[in-house]
């Protein structure tokens, strides 16, 4: 199935809150290496088939030998190639492992204190809520800094390895407030990791990427886990592709190295995985890798302690996943995606056994599943577990009488970007999507507090929380054909409470309603540019309750994030700040702007035309109207620069920075973007199609 870049960064939001069922395999009478080969070849090629990966790779390691590598797909959709086990991946969020074993190992030496306030290491770090000084490294470890999230701007390149995101997320986090109180709850969080990179680098006096060729990669002989600021061979990284792009991409930097940057293959992360369970004391003290595997998620209010596949230590999505805990079993999880790679590290310290699994295309939902679904079947085949649990099974929910008091749940609730009305009549709940998996549907009442879908197979409650809120909780599991199924504990939504406006204010957001707001500061070599979702901010207003995409209105130019939402649910929130220069509006998010569009011109019909990038150094955004729609663009584009072009339903015509073509066929209604160095100049020729 075809995903696109929005798609594929939900699943990356997505994948945090999953528990995972493993699909039931039948081997035959074959020796235990071949059997397993078998089986996960079998698996790997049925994601391949499906799942638009081109390229999956994976490796057992078992008390220090690799017992299985192997892969399935392309290197390279155009020559054929294959994959082998030196080919590389970006392995996206498991970089978080790495910066959290190097804080660790500051620990070790005894120059850092993981319970000491940040400022005490990075003295320049400052923020506009005075909470701030509460923020210990633990804290960015166990994502609950309160931070909003994830700063994303000119982060993810092609073939560019700019550093400004790193070096300037002090600066902009000096303008930001927290979300809730350090330590109150734990909600996935980029930035906290891109503040331990800089905590290594303050601390070690040495740069990230020097500290692990260092301290790391060299007592591990990792000659293929590298940073965007590595010099190395990038032919060896695994091709990516984009649906609408007809050659392999660009190499894809992810410039955000602390939080998800790093490449390296299955074998050596497999490795590296000895250091995290703590069989290389020489590297990471074993009372340093016991912390790192404690249940920080209990510290703070959280879902529930049900079976789920998120249950955060220090660095460690998981310290519990499912399901090996229902076998009795430890086991450690990680996984991470960027854009285009994704990837899935499972450890069993008990057992001294991790599998690594790295893909080009899909989603790190589908090697978790995999990995999981193997390393099952390797512990069966070892005598370590019995059987394998089937799969779960549904039935259609019989609705019974709901008490009265369950009326009081309905009312406005509010998640990132967006706010529902909820109501509950005759014991019937109408929902949207949630959790990017479960589809729009009505849910019926079946008693103990539940509503269940039609088939039985999701559940949503409500829940008040010890820090007085009312959280919508969903529990549910889906079905991926070929490769297994999962499932989600997760609160979705939170309950909020109206805001009413004066008549001033409702009025201007009134304007603001359904308009569209245009990213300017995004670098034209970002890999945001295949999906134009990810740059343009739709602006939704609830003028009956006050609310904004999920935030709070202040006043006629503030919104302000309003939910405060543990796991998944409420990562990467935001404020909105609208201000006028020169008659036309702007929208402020992060630091980031973005200009409406109402400022923005249609492209000149003419035969000819020269956009320049101004001295601000802002994307030029046009509208395409029907002087010169249909008509051939052929731009002469400067070295430093580049366009991408949309059709009215935002699919990706042309990218010249991925695709290297410079003419177009111009659509009706779409949308042009140019991008680059100040005072560049784009000499654009039309002609009749």
């Amino acid at each position: 199935m075809k995903r696109r870049v929005s798609v594929i960064i939900a699943s990356m939001v997505i994948f945090y809150m999953f528990l995972i069922i493993p699909i039931t395999h039948v081997l035959g009478n074959k020796d235990h290496k071949d059997r397993i080969k078998e089986t996960a070849h079998n698996m790997a090629s049925e994601i391949v088939s499906k799942y638009d990966v081109s390229g999956i790779q994976y490796a057992i390691n078992d008390n220090g030998s690799i017992t299985l590598s192997d892969s399935a797909g392309v290197y390279d959709k155009a020559t054929k190639a294959p994959i082998t086990k030196d080919t590389m991946f970006g392995i996206g969020s498991v970089s978080k492992m790495y910066v959290t074993a190097a804080t660790m190992m500051l620990v070790d030496s005894h120059k850092v204190d993981l319970d000491k306030p940040l400022t005490t290491y990075i003295k320049d770090f400052s923020m506009s809520d005075e909470r701030y000084k509460d923020i210990t490294p633990r804290m960015l470890m166990n994502h609950s800094s309160g931070l909003y999230g994830t700063h994303y701007g000119n982060s993810m390149l092609f073939d560019d390895n700019d550093t400004q995101n790193h070096d300037q997320l002090l600066e902009k986090l000096q303008t930001s407030r927290l979300k809730s109180k350090p330590g109150e709850y734990s909600v996935y969080c980029n930035d906290g990791f891109q503040l331990l990179e800089i905590l290594v680098e303050r601390v070690s006096g040495l740069s990230y990427t020097d500290f692990l060729e260092t301290y790391i990669r060299n007592l591990l002989n990792l000659n293929s886990t590298k940073t965007p600021l590595d010099n190395f061979d990038r032919q060896r990284l695994a091709k990516t592709y984009f649906p609408t792009i007809d050659k392999a991409l660009p190499v894809e930097n992810a410039n955000v190295i602390g939080a998800g940057g790093l490449y390296s293959t299955a074998e050596e992360l497999s490795k590296f995985s000895e250091v995290l369970i703590g069989k290389h004391t020489d590297i990471l003290s074993e009372k340093s890798v016991k912390s790192m595997q404690s249940p920080e998620y209990k510290k703070g209010v959280w879902v529930s302690d049900e079976t789920n596949s998120t249950n955060y230590g220090l660095g460690w999505d998981a310290v519990s996943l499912a399901p090996f805990n229902e076998y009795g079993i430890t086991a450690l999880s990680k996984g991470g995606d960027t854009i285009l790679y994704h990837a899935d590290l499972i450890a069993i310290p008990e057992y001294n056994i991790s599998i690594a699994v790295l893909s080009s295309g899909g989603s790190s939902i589908f090697n978790t599943i995999f990995a999981s679904n193997v390393l099952l079947e390797y512990l069966k085949d070892k005598g370590i577990i019995k059987d394998i649990l089937p799969d779960k099974t549904f039935e259609p929910p019989k609705q019974v009488e709901m008490p009265s008091d369950l009326l009081s749940y309905s009312g406005l609730y509010g998640t990132v970007d967006s706010t529902i009305n909820i109501e509950i009549n005759n014991g019937v709940i109408k929902l949207p999507e949630l959790g990017g998996l479960i589809p729009a549907q009505q849910y019926v009442y079946t008693g103990n507090g539940q509503f269940k879908s039609s088939d039985g197979s999701a559940v949503v409650s409500f829940d008040n929380q010890t820090n007085g809120k009312t959280y919508l909780k969903l529990n549910a599991y889906s079905d991926f054909p070929g490769i297994g199924q999962m499932g989600m504990v997760t609160y979705e939504y939170q309950k909020l409470d109206a805001n009413p406006l004066n008549d001033t204010t409702k009025q201007v957001w009134k304007k603001r309603n359904g308009k569209k707001y245009y990213a300017l500061d995004e670098k034209i070599t970002s890999v945001f540019y295949l999906d134009p979702s990810i740059l343009i901010k739709n602006i939704s207003v609830d003028l009956d309750h006050g609310y904004a995409n999920g935030t709070k209105i202040m006043d006629e130019n503030k919104a302000v994030n309003a939910v405060e939402i543990p796991i998944m649910a409420g990562r990467d929130v935001f404020d909105l700040n609208f201000y006028k220069m020169k008659q036309e509006e702007y929208l402020e998010i992060d630091g980031f702007s973005y200009i409406s569009e109402d400022a923005i011109k249609p492209i000149s019909g003419g035969k000819t035309s020269t956009p320049t990038i101004k001295p601000d150094g802002h994307a030029r955004w046009y509208k395409i109207d029907e002087k010169s729609a249909n008509q051939i663009m052929t731009v002469d584009v400067p070295a430093s620069g580049g366009f991408a072009v949309y059709d009215k339903e935002g699919k990706t015509v042309n990218f010249s920075r991925a695709s290297h073509k410079n003419s177009v066929v111009l659509p009706e209604d779409g949308l042009i973007v140019f991008g680059g160095n100040v005072g560049d100049v784009f000499k654009i020729s039309l002609d009749n199609n």
